[in-house]
């Protein structure tokens, strides 16, 4: 028998000065408390807004009946270094469960037992979560309104790229924020290079515009041509 239904909640949380990743951290609140604080209080949520950007089955916490293991938390580091929290999540008809807890940061921290959800709640948090922009700084509206619209574009297929997961995301914050727009022309192969493009994000100008000017500038040029490489 299950234990009783828990409810989710997913607070967006910017991270503070001198991260390795800017993006704002998603973290899961679950019957009002947040796990991660308990299991990983020196940790990141892994769930990056980044990856929220793309059509809700690429969601970091997006489920369907094939169970598949997630990656939470970290230490602001590579996970295979210096370790992290990780839980296997898959729907059952009218509930959606997380199991299988790990914590390979410190195993000798708690994680949480099987936890089940109602999966409409669920659903809708998850939607909710993407719908609301109101938290957002203007750096992290520009990188999503640049997504959204490669995302949705022809961009990648006309200029034979191959865009990196997350790999339009908010790259500084502070007094010069911009956004880093990365990809691999020709493929992940030998003959592949990888590029990228930055937006610089100013006060002076609603960030609509900024985004505007800034895909009309990466659209009428071959990015090998204009694209940053290495």
């Amino acid at each position: 028998m299950f234990e009783p239904v828990s409810s989710l909640a997913l607070r967006p949380v910017i991270p503070p000065a001198g991260r390795i990743k800017n993006g704002a951290g998603i973290r899961p609140v679950i019957d009002g408390r947040d796990v991660l604080a308990e299991s990983h209080p020196e940790g990141d949520s892994s769930l990056y807004h980044e990856r929220w950007f793309g059509p809700p089955e690429t969601w970091p916490l997006w489920v369907g009946e094939e169970p598949h293991r997630i990656e939470l938390s970290n230490n602001d580091c590579d996970t295979g270094c210096c370790g992290g929290v990780f839980v296997t999540i898959q729907r059952l008809g009218p509930l959606v469960e997380w199991t299988d807890w790990e914590n390979t940061s410190d195993v000798l921290a708690p994680v949480p037992p099987e936890i089940h959800f109602d999966a409409a709640q669920y659903d809708a948090e998850l939607a909710r979560l993407v719908a609301d922009h109101t938290w957002e700084q203007p750096v992290d509206t520009a990188a999503r309104l640049l997504a959204q619209h490669v995302n949705t574009s022809d961009w990648c297929t006309r200029w034979t790229c191959e865009p990196f997961t997350a790999g339009i995301r908010v790259n500084v914050r502070g007094t010069s924020p911009e956004v880093i727009m990365s990809f691999m022309n020709d493929g992940f192969g030998p003959g592949g290079r990888h590029r990228w493009f930055t937006l610089p994000v100013t006060s002076g100008e609603p960030v609509r515009d900024q985004v505007r000017r800034f895909i009309a500038r990466i659209t009428e040029a071959d990015p090998r041509d204009i694209a940053k490489g290495s």
